[in-house]
């Protein structure tokens, strides 16, 4: 994917209290959901604050969507699930359930509104985006980066008259395709925790060919982890001094920078 031209970093974090490295020391913030209950510049975080902190967020992403005529995004670098132990959060909500979270799955505006809540409290990972004209990157420790083929201001006004701040800022998240790079990996069969034993860089490998064997769609950028099936190794051994072994190994795919 070519670099979009807009983008944005959109946080509730004032930019007037970071110090000259950029870095925000000078008041104390939350981060995290999981810091509710806790005083932070002489105010306790309560789950009603958070909540529209949270709330915020979701709005601004959907108006900065909205402006730049999108109605749909592709989930990319899908991370996690629900689990038990989420379950039992007081941060759970039982329409999580209702989603069919999956690599490269088209969501519309319902849908993105929860899987930005499964993100924002830490259930899942993943990134939003539409191909070279928009995308939604949620980072560590509460930083949102939003990205658009064209200028947003009227979303820009909504965001800082709601109590957010938005910075010109590229995303450290992003990833184009020119500096991706492609590695085959694998681990032994029985290795539940997946550990490598070996890799290698590929060079050359056609992204549309790969495209078609993980099925993803055309604009995936075919970053993230992929598990070969064991009927394309005549393809990918074409890639690898290694000799391939599917009754000793599991192999994957893998493309990020």
């Amino acid at each position: 994917m070519k670099q979009i031209q807009h983008q944005w970093r959109v946080t509730k974090y004032n930019p007037d209290n970071r110090d000259e490295h950029g870095h925000y020391t000078l008041v104390e913030d939350w981060t995290s959901p999981y810091e509710i209950g806790k005083t932070f510049d002489g105010n306790e975080l309560t789950l009603d604050d958070y909540l529209r902190v949270e709330e915020a967020y979701i709005d601004s992403a959907i108006a900065f969507m909205e402006e730049s005529g999108i109605q749909s995004v592709r989930v990319l670098g899908l991370e996690g699930s629900i689990t038990e132990e989420d379950r039992a959060s007081f941060l759970y909500e039982s329409e999580f359930e209702g989603i069919v979270l999956k690599e490269d799955s088209l969501v519309d505006l319902g849908v993105l509104r929860l899987i930005m809540k499964m993100v924002l409290r830490d259930f899942i990972w993943c990134q939003l985006y539409d191909g070279d004209r928009f995308f939604i990157h949620l980072g560590t420790d509460y930083y949102m980066y939003i990205g658009s083929h064209v200028n947003c201001p009227a979303a820009i006004e909504w965001s800082t008259t709601n109590s957010l701040f938005v910075e010109k800022e590229t995303s450290p998240y992003g990833i184009s395709e020119e500096a991706a790079v492609w590695e085959i990996g694998w681990n032994e069969l029985d290795d539940e925790a997946k550990m490598l034993v070996g890799e290698e860089d590929v060079t050359g490998i056609p992204l549309d060919e790969c495209r078609r064997i993980f099925r993803l769609s055309a604009m995936h950028p075919v970053t993230g982890s992929f598990v070969i099936p064991r009927k394309e190794k005549g393809f990918f051994q074409r890639y690898l001094k290694h000799q391939m072994d599917f009754d000793l190994y599991e192999y994957r795919l893998w493309g990020g920078d």
